[in-house]
């Protein structure tokens, strides 16, 4: 992706950039510190390694947006949309992404460590190698997911709907899977995981 235009390292600290419709901007290394960019729509723009701290994301709409290495802290992102994005490498920290619309988007490697992502669809989405230790996925839609390689120690995926999600055998043991759905390979996988024979 060829972007339109480019800005490096620039500083919108605390900007007001409240509804605007971006298509086809690049960002690099900017700071969004607590810039208001409550219903923000973008169209294949990217952000890398940009900062968005305490910044208001609500009711913003992102299409083919990328949002490379970036950092996500006390980020608000009430009602927000991401359709077929890339959020690769970044890191969520102190961030409520419930409420959040996320659809044909790839989170490999991500950090969303701690992130409450209770009852949210997550179905299909990529989360290879991401960081989901002690995450709470509860009730979470996860059928169809890539979960290869994530780190889920103490990951809470109680209630979760499991099925047709590619998930490595040690993420069988290691979260919380109590109530959770799951498929007949995976139920069998899960057995093989805690010693069990089957057959």
């Amino acid at each position: 992706m060829t972007a339109d235009t480019e800005t490096l390292g620039e500083d919108f600290s605390d900007a007001v950039l409240a509804g605007q419709d971006w298509t086809r901007r690049a960002f690099v290394g900017c700071s969004f510190t607590e810039a208001d960019l409550r219903g923000l729509s973008t169209t294949a723009c990217s952000f890398t390694e940009c900062d968005f701290t305490r910044t208001d994301l609500g009711d913003s709409t992102h299409r083919g947006t990328a949002f490379r290495n970036c950092a996500f802290t006390a980020t608000v992102f009430a009602a927000s949309t991401f359709h077929g994005c890339s959020l690769l490498g970044s890191r969520f920290t102190d961030c409520r992404l419930r409420g959040c619309t996320i659809r044909d988007s790839d989170l490999t490697l991500a950090g969303l460590s701690r992130v409450d992502l209770r009852k949210l669809n997550l179905s299909e989405l990529r989360l290879r190698e991401a960081n989901l230790v002690e995450t709470d996925l509860r009730e979470a839609d996860l059928r169809g997911a890539d979960l290869t390689g994530a780190r889920v120690q103490g990951a809470r995926l109680e209630g979760a709907d499991l099925r047709g999600a590619r998930l490595d055998a040690n993420s069988l043991v290691q979260a919380g899977l109590r109530g959770a759905r799951v498929d007949l390979d995976q139920a069998v996988a899960f057995a093989a995981a805690h010693g069990l024979v089957v057959g």
